[in-house]
């Protein structure tokens, strides 16, 4: 069997390499010359993929793998083709911006044989195969999907790094635009895939018809919304957790700067949670104050939304602009902060600026360390 694979990216190119390690003849293409001429050569382009290298060092001498940029090389005489062309989106509008795949669809329309399996894996919005691939691809080539052609959606479900993993391991799952257009596409990956024994599965590991090309495109969409749902759900704990460790991170690098902090005065700038906000809810003032207290520093506080009677009735000890002090720790971004300088802080010898808001030129000769933003 012939198979041409259309953009060699971290996906693309260990399907390829896959599909030529099951004994087909395969070709990829890719407008990157780097990446063709990588291929071409037996190297990988970009490291990190477990078995590719291997692969790669043992399927391009045997002739069952290589590189073209050119559609006319790849295209006509294949019993299939499989694209995974990048879908971006616009950082603006979020809408999805096709134009990379509408030129590989275009280009491969041009060069389109009769017979040919045409499956696209890039996540795609429902109704993308039907209502746009479909009528692009007949246009270009003059064929008729469904009776000269076929073509299907079949959604990769792989991470980088392990790809040849994934391809084992998870259930290949495709969806055609007419039943003889599915047939095609499980007898091709069935040909092309191997899977593992799986007991967990509602039925037994290998490739599943969805039904339609909407069924496949919407399994997709599903499965990827559930993985940024995580993932978002994770980077708000990681977040949280980074917050939380912030006032001993600002504390331990003043200690790191200085030595022992026993008898030392020690000045924490804000009180407030953030800039331009008098309020200490989840404020890193209090779990700060105790960090320096800890590490026997005499502790006062300074906060220009505060009086002091405020700040004594928060438990700490209010210090002015002006007074004597050896550390100073800028815990919130107040706009009265920016402009800060040694002379306001008499005897500073070190500023630990957890918000890099104050003017670096205007610190030049007093030490002053920055330790992560906002």
């Amino acid at each position: 069997m012939r198979i041409a694979v259309v953009a060699l990216g971290k996906i693309g190119l260990p399907l390829a390499v896959q599909f030529a390690d099951s004994g087909q003849e395969v070709i990829g293409v890719d407008v990157n010359r780097r990446t063709v001429a990588d291929v071409n050569a037996g190297i990988e382009p970009f490291p990190g993929e477990a078995h590719l290298q291997e692969k790669l060092s043992r399927l391009v001498p045997e002739g069952r793998l290589r590189a073209t940029t050119d559609y006319a090389d790849a295209i006509p005489g294949a019993d299939a083709v499989v694209l995974v062309v990048p879908l971006f989106v616009n950082d603006t509008t979020w809408e999805p911006d096709f134009a990379w795949m509408d030129a590989a669809t275009r280009s491969l329309a041009r060069h389109l044989s009769p017979g040919t399996l045409v499956s696209y894996e890039t996540t795609l919005p429902v109704g993308t195969t039907r209502g746009r691939w479909k009528p692009m691809l007949e246009e270009g080539s003059g064929l008729v999907e469904g009776t000269d052609f076929h073509l299907v959606f079949s959604p990769e479900r792989v991470l980088t790094g392990r790809v040849f993993d994934d391809l084992r391991k998870y259930p290949k799952l495709i969806g055609g635009l007419s039943d003889a257009g599915a047939q095609r596409a499980r007898e091709f990956y069935e040909a092309v895939l191997t899977f593992d024994e799986r007991d967990d599965l509602a039925r037994p590991n290998g490739v599943w018809d969805l039904g339609t090309a909407e069924a496949a495109e919407m399994a997709k969409l599903a499965e990827t919304t559930y993985r940024d749902v995580n993932i978002g759900l994770d980077i708000v704990r990681t977040a949280r957790l980074l917050n939380a460790s912030m006032p001993e991170r600002l504390v331990a690098q003043a200690a790191g700067v200085l030595g022992d902090l026993s008898g030392l005065t020690a000045v924490v700038l804000g009180a407030a949670y953030r800039g331009g906000v008098k309020e200490t809810a989840f404020s890193g003032v209090f779990p700060t104050v105790a960090a320096l207290k800890t590490r026997g520093a005499e502790v006062r506080v300074h906060d220009p939304l505060y009086t002091d009677e405020e700040l004594r009735e928060l438990g700490f000890e209010p210090y002015a602009l002006g007074d004597e002090v050896d550390v100073a720790v800028l815990q919130t971004d107040h706009a009265e902060y920016r402009g800060l300088t040694p002379a306001q802080l008499p005897g500073i010898r070190l500023l630990v600026d957890g918000r890099n808001a104050t003017d670096a030129a205007a610190w030049a000769g007093t030490p002053r360390v920055v330790v992560g933003a906002g």
